[in-house]
């Protein structure tokens, strides 16, 4: 899979793909990520970039002119492929969206800085806007980075188990399991005996239960957005029952 990357600091993405995951899945032939320096379709001696607002206000504006050369020249008139401008006013970053992503051969990431882009880098050149969160970030190049790194983890033969990645948080639509490694026991806390007992299947419910709970204490709105079967439904009512019991009032001290 190709990204593109449009940035003004290319060398802020760099250290992060080149390793581990991201490194391997390059070295394999399974991502490309080419860092376009936006800078380098500038017209003046001052590679200028981005300018005041109209309208006045703080902050600067990236221009339009540099951004459109630089996808343009990269992906075509009009591009393409799909140009995802990284935004906080862009449609939130899921798995789903993830999987929708992956399922593209290339895509394109234009990473704003400062007070923004130019709203007609908006309005007609990026065909999709994407959110990391209600939150504003100095750049996109953040952004990108997660975006790449999520839809990576999806690319079949990037991980190392073949399975790495359906065990993820939110793949089944539940948060993770607990993970464990050894020692067995450290500074008295111990490994859970079922994880050591051998039995697959007494460990996959296991697994299948404390995710569960860990979707129930941390992100509940996440159980109503699938239909759990039967076993699962059966597990949460009685963990809501023994919630729901009252505590009895402590014992008075007799006099």
């Amino acid at each position: 899979m190709q990204f593109d990357v449009f940035t003004l600091f290319p060398d802020g993405l760099k250290p992060y793909l080149e390793i581990s995951i991201l490194q391997r899945a390059a070295q394999n032939g399974l991502l490309d990520v080419r860092l376009h320096d936006i800078r380098n379709w500038t017209t003046d001696r001052h590679r200028t970039a981005d300018d005041t607002p109209y309208g006045g206000g703080g902050g600067m504006v990236m221009k339009c002119e540099p951004v459109f050369a630089a996808v343009e020249s990269v992906l075509g008139a009009p591009p393409t492929c799909p140009v995802i401008l990284m935004t906080p006013q862009g449609r939130s970053f899921t798995r789903q969206v993830a999987q929708e992503l992956a399922a593209r051969p290339r895509l394109a990431l234009v990473c704003g800085r400062y007070e923004g882009v130019d709203e007609r880098i908006r309005e007609h050149l990026v065909t999709d806007q994407i959110s990391i969160g209600d939150y504003v970030l100095t750049g996109g190049e953040l952004p990108a980075l997660i975006l790449i790194d999520a839809i990576t983890r999806l690319i079949p033969g990037a991980l190392g188990d073949p399975d790495g990645a359906q065990d993820d948080s939110f793949a089944s639509g539940l948060l993770e399991y607990p993970h464990y490694t050894r020692p067995p026991e450290f500074r008295g806390w111990d490994v859970p005996e079922v994880l050591q007992s051998g039995n697959h299947a007494a460990i996959a419910r296991w697994r299948r239960e404390q995710a569960l709970l860990r979707t129930l204490e941390k992100r509940p709105d996440l159980l109503a957005k699938f239909d759990l079967p039967p076993a699962d439904q059966k597990f949460l009512a009685r963990q809501q029952a023994e919630r729901e019991q009252p505590t009895p009032p402590p014992e008075l001290p007799q006099e």
